[in-house]
């Protein structure tokens, strides 16, 4: 049989270029994994430094899966040496994930080789693939210049104390975080440009979309595993419909409207790739946090509807708010708003006005479960109201 000689990379304008590939979803299937560790380990160790270290961890993850999102944007699925790329890069991720229960204890150095393998093989690829001397492969060398210097950091950490490691590591999320918005400035080279980031809207928003549709999977799931084990209940039978509820509200408010009038003002950008760093590769973190944080909330509701303590008060809030946090400042980059949409501010500033009751444990658990999956429903039923009468 011959061996498959499609080409490494995407055709420009291509209808291809905006089909995403079965082996790209093959590849997601590891961050499934990855979503359902952490979220795990945070009801493991529900307080400020779990949490910490908990949102340390996803957002090491999400760069890892949406620098990948980048470079499938431009590589070809159906090319044999792309899925081999994309196989290492699953059989390093799912290394990663295995070890991020135990990241800050004795498998620190195996999730930061595994961590920082992935990146530098991802960007030397891409330089191969584009070339040293393009455009393209100029922005990928700057890439990789950053991304060993925030490797260093991930390595150092590895091999430290828990302590020191946090530190280390936080070090290397902000070099990555900054590095977008530095166009990664290198001596000698310059900075990267956003056209040398000339992604296809439709692909880049339908990968985000799919990962926003693993992290609301991950939360039923979750639901659902942790309602089977339990007495059913009339607490735990509202706990349960409470947290479907509230999903159900949050995939509303993501993709009744909100994602395809985002990919309308993507696909009419002056500047895709302003659109495609701002909106998709930085807003998409509030929003996916969001969730993993409402799926820690259902199981503490499920497992203890009368009692929530402050952590879980927290959790149970704070989940509710950072997604409306996020889709509110997503639709507000994509529509050319003038403010975020009024529906999201008011679901945040009723969340907000909860807090001091919560926290005077004026609510039992459920019914503050209950409370924020209303709000969740109250602020997609206004957005979907007041899109009808636009």
């Amino acid at each position: 049989m011959r061996a498959n000689r499609q080409p490494t990379l995407r055709s420009a304008g291509g209808h291809e270029r905006s089909q995403v590939g079965m082996v790209e979803l093959f590849f997601d299937l590891v961050f499934v994994f990855a979503i359902t560790q952490l979220s795990h380990g945070l009801l493991e160790q529900l307080t400020p430094l779990g949490a910490l270290h908990t949102g340390v961890l996803f957002i090491g993850a999400w760069w890892l899966w949406i620098y990948t999102t980048w470079c499938t944007n431009w590589l070809n699925p159906a090319a044999t040496p792309v899925r081999q790329l994309l196989f290492v890069l699953m059989l390093l991720a799912l290394v990663m994930a295995a070890a991020l229960p135990h990241a800050f204890a004795e498998r620190g150095l195996v999730f930061a080789l595994a961590y920082v393998a992935q990146h530098l093989l991802r960007s030397a690829y891409m330089v191969h693939a584009f070339g040293a001397v393009s455009g393209h492969g100029r922005n990928f060398i700057r890439i990789f210049a950053w991304l060993a210097v925030s490797g260093t950091c991930w390595v150092l950490g590895g091999l430290s104390d828990p302590q020191s490691r946090l530190a280390w590591w936080t070090a290397a999320i902000a070099i990555e975080f900054i590095g977008p918005f530095a166009y990664y400035r290198v001596p000698g080279m310059g900075a990267s440009t956003t056209t040398d980031w000339d992604v296809d809207p439709h692909h880049m928003a339908e990968r985000c979309g799919l990962f926003v549709i693993i992290a609301l999977g991950e939360s039923l799931l979750i639901t659902g595993a942790t309602f089977a084990g339990l007495a059913w209940e009339t607490p735990q039978l509202l706990a349960f419909i409470a947290a479907f509820v509230g999903t159900v509200a949050m995939w509303w408010l993501c993709f009744d409207t909100g994602s395809g009038r985002a990919i309308h003002h993507f696909e009419h950008a002056a500047d895709r790739g302003r659109v495609a760093r701002l909106a998709y590769t930085y807003l998409h973190i509030p929003i996916v946090a969001g969730i993993i944080l409402c799926a820690v909330a259902d199981e503490l509701v499920l497992v203890h509807p009368d009692h929530a303590s402050n952590p879980g008060i927290a959790a149970i809030l704070g989940g509710p708010f950072l997604y409306l946090l996020g889709n509110g400042l997503f639709k507000w980059a994509t529509n050319q708003r003038r403010l975020p949409p009024i529906s999201h501010l008011v679901g945040m500033g009723l969340l907000l006005a909860l807090s001091p009751f919560a926290f005077g444990h004026a609510f039992s658990a459920l019914a503050l479960g209950g409370l924020t999956s209303g709000t969740l429903v109250l602020v997609a039923l206004w957005e979907w109201r007041a899109l009808q009468q636009a």
